[in-house]
């Protein structure tokens, strides 16, 4: 933990610093009411529409490319629930995951988180809302996000196009800059190389992540692998999967200090189990931010003394756990 004594030693200008950077103080986890909402969302979507199931065979074993699925999983084109009168698509999950990992980093404090989505679509545009539990430095109730885009299908490469709001509600520490809500906009491409073999890339801009005044470039790359039918049991598929993304970041506001915020890669790479509408999801992920950067990107107010001090950025030499390698379970329902 850091200690009164340390804080007291930092510069006011550190101390204004440390409070948005991208995440600060953890907060508290509010894991029934994402749990309620993932049940709520379930049950409407199970039995207000009259539809029919649409089938698909790599149903909730995407390649994860960096986008905040969340402990509910990632949401994919063709896997919902139509209804004919209409030629609207609806789709719902809910799960929990051991840790929330976005793009390498806990959102969660290395602690157990649950969400859930939904997601309405029609002739390739849709529109959906996400909601996870989190731990993050300003103390918000939960995570929302809220999605719109278009997903066309050129050749036999199906893309999505999409812009994203990520809002962070009840705040109680909001630093010099407000809250931490922002926007990003993305494109994702993945198609199949054979049958069995996918590939995926995708890219991602925000002006202002997190409300620090720092621009957000984000690239990916990732490839799936379908494990053969015959050496499974029966109604269970399987795949393997793994990406690596690099983020770059542009300078933060100068009340924040004025300086571009830590440019770093991250890599995962596991395997997906799907039993009708449930998944199970076993993964190991890794950054190359070292300690004390984690600390100057998240500050994470868990973190300790003894790294490498950098009289700017981290006069106290603070390192945090919050980048570093872990292996995750991630169960999630959905309606696919």
């Amino acid at each position: 933990m850091v200690t009164t004594s340390s804080r007291n030693r930092r510069s006011d200008q550190y101390d204004k610093m440390r409070c948005v950077p991208v995440y600060c103080n953890p907060g508290k986890t509010h894991i029934l009411q994402a749990g309620v909402a993932g049940i709520l969302l379930l049950a409407m979507a199970s039995s207000s529409w009259s539809q029919e199931q649409k089938s698909s065979d790599n149903a909730g074993r995407g390649i994860l490319l960096g986008s905040r699925g969340g402990p509910a999983g990632e949401t994919q084109s063709g896997t919902g629930l139509q209804d004919k009168s209409t030629g609207l698509e609806f789709s719902a999950r809910a799960g929990f995951a051991s840790d929330y990992i976005y793009r390498g980093v806990t959102l969660s404090d290395r602690m157990f988180a649950v969400g859930a989505g939904f997601e309405a679509a029609f002739n390739k545009i849709y529109a959906g809302v996400t909601v996870a539990s989190v731990r993050l430095p300003t103390q918000p109730s939960s995570e929302l996000s809220f999605a719109a885009g278009f997903r066309p299908k050129i050749s036999n490469v199906d893309f999505d196009l999409a812009w994203t709001y990520y809002a962070y509600p009840k705040e109680s520490v909001l630093g010099p800059t407000g809250g931490t809500d922002y926007w990003e906009a993305s494109l994702r491409a993945e198609t199949k190389l054979t049958d069995a073999l996918r590939i995926a890339g995708g890219f991602a801009y925000s002006p202002n992540v997190s409300n620090t005044g720092a621009t957000g470039k984000y690239a990916a790359v990732g490839v799936g692998l379908d494990l053969p039918g015959k050496f499974l049991p029966k109604d269970i598929a399987a795949s393997l999967s793994g990406s690596v993304g690099y983020s770059r970041f542009g300078n933060m506001e100068e009340i924040l200090g004025g300086f571009p915020l830590p440019s770093y890669a991250n890599w995962n790479a596991g395997v997906t189990f799907t039993y009708k509408s449930l998944n199970f999801d076993l993964r190991y992920y890794d950054t190359n931010l070292s300690k004390e950067n984690c600390y100057v990107f998240t500050g994470d107010t868990n973190a300790v003394a003894g790294g490498v001090v950098d009289p700017l950025r981290n006069p106290d030499g603070l390192m945090s756990r919050w980048c570093g390698a872990t292996i995750v379970g991630k169960l999630w329902f959905a309606l696919n």
